[in-house]
């Protein structure tokens, strides 16, 4: 229900229907957008080969970077109690068990930590997170693919093109406010 002078107030199970669903569709709808960015990308010698149907990485680089913001964005407690919602969620759609998922997610987080050091930007390793993922560095000129480092022009095209699938948890606090459940 909508407050008359504040936010709507929703639960932290509503929170994860949110974010679960809300990723979902943006991934599945700009993924496309992200795959001709690539392939059309001028910074390569050669245009990059990346199938239609291969967002599964993307979409775990995309949950890996949101899920790191949301400790950020709540108290502790809510934080947990949204991520483990979320995951569950997760999990089922993607019919593997919540630690499964919960592993994976782990793993990319870890990965992104790495390709993106020494900076500690999360929302920076997107465009290294895919860049590794999907072998970009072989269709690279000699120079870079040598260094094997993303050109940094296509780095910097690529985020502009990858920030707009970050959650804006700032916006959502200001319009929603989280009431906890106790099971």
């Amino acid at each position: 229900m909508l407050a008359i002078f504040g936010r709507k107030k929703i639960t932290e199970s509503q929170v994860a229907d949110l974010f679960v669903n809300h990723t979902l569709d943006v991934v599945d709808q700009g993924w496309p957008v992200v795959r001709e960015f690539i392939i059309d990308s001028a910074e390569f010698a050669v245009a990059p080969e990346i199938e239609e149907e291969d967002y599964g990485k993307f979409l775990m680089i995309i949950l890996a970077v949101n899920f790191s913001y949301i400790p950020k964005h709540f108290e502790a407690g809510v934080d947990r109690e949204i991520i483990r919602k979320s995951v569950e969620r997760f999990a089922q759609i993607f019919d593997i068990t919540p630690e499964e998922f919960a592993k994976k997610l782990k793993d990319y987080k870890s990965f992104l930590s790495r390709v993106n050091h020494p900076s500690s930007k999360m929302r920076y390793s997107v465009p290294k997170g895919i860049f590794f993922k999907y072998h970009l560095n072989t269709y690279q000129e000699d120079y870079f693919q040598k260094l094997n480092t993303p050109n940094p022009i296509f780095l910097k095209n690529l985020d502009e093109v990858t920030r707009h699938f970050i959650w804006d948890w700032n916006s959502f606090k200001e319009k929603f406010k989280v009431k906890e459940l106790t099971a």
